[in-house]
C-alpha cells in the first residue's frame, strides 16, 4: 500500500480542520442557547413559586437590591409559623443564573402588589423571548443588560413598577 502525498495529507488535514472548526462552532451555540433556556425556565419557576407565595400570603415577596427580600413586618411571627408548617417549599432553592460566577444576575422588583423579574439572554435579538422594551430600559442583570423578563398579571415589562402604579392611579382618577 503506497503512503499518502503530501498534498494528500493536507488535503486530509484541511478536511479535519474544517470539520473541527464546524462543530466546535454548533457546540459553542447550542451550549448558549441551553443556558438562554434555562434562565427562561429559572425564571418560570420563580414567578410560578412568587404566585404562589402571593396566594397564600396576599402580597408578593419585597425586593431590596434587585432580590428577593425578606422583610419583618407586623405579621411576620405569624408568616414565619404559617411557611413552617407548609408541607413543600414553594422553591427548594432560589435559582442563580447558570453565568453566575461571571458576574450575570436574575434582577427582581416588587411593590409587594406586583413584581417583575429579569434576566440576561445570552443570544440577544435572535432569541424568541428577547424583549427589546426590556433591553431598552437598560437595566443591569450583573454583567449584562436585560432582555427577557416574567411580571405578575398585566404589569407591563418596559417600565418600571412605580410608572405602572402612577398610569394605573391617574386612570382610575379620570375614569379611563
Amino acid at each position: 500500500m503506497k503512503p499518502f502525498s503530501k498534498q494528500e495529507l493536507i488535503g486530509v488535514t484541511l478536511i479535519f480542520i474544517v470539520v473541527f472548526g464546524l462543530t466546535f462552532i454548533g457546540l459553542q451555540a447550542s451550549i448558549r442557547r441551553s443556558r438562554d433556556v434555562q434562565r427562561k425556565a429559572d425564571l418560570g419557576a420563580i414567578s410560578d413559586a412568587l404566585h404562589k407565595f402571593q396566594e397564600e400570603f396576599g402580597f408578593f415577596p419585597p425586593s431590596d437590591g434587585r432580590k428577593i427580600r425578606a422583610c419583618k413586618g407586623n405579621n411576620f411571627n405569624e408568616i414565619l409559623t404559617e411557611i413552617k408548617d407548609t408541607e413543600t417549599p414553594y422553591l427548594a432553592v432560589i435559582p442563580s443564573d447558570p453565568k453566575t460566577n461571571e458576574g450575570f444576575s436574575y434582577v427582581y422588583f416588587s411593590s409587594a402588589n406586583r413584581f417583575q423579574l429579569y434576566a440576561f439572554l445570552e443570544g440577544g435579538v435572535d432569541e424568541d423571548e428577547y424583549n427589546s422594551g426590556v433591553f431598552n430600559r437598560n437595566l443591569p442583570c450583573g454583567v449584562g443588560i436585560c432582555s427577557f423578563g416574567k411580571s405578575s398579571g398585566e404589569t407591563p415589562l418596559d417600565i418600571s413598577i412605580e410608572e405602572y402604579e402612577q398610569q394605573l392611579l391617574e386612570k382610575s382618577k379620570t375614569g379611563n
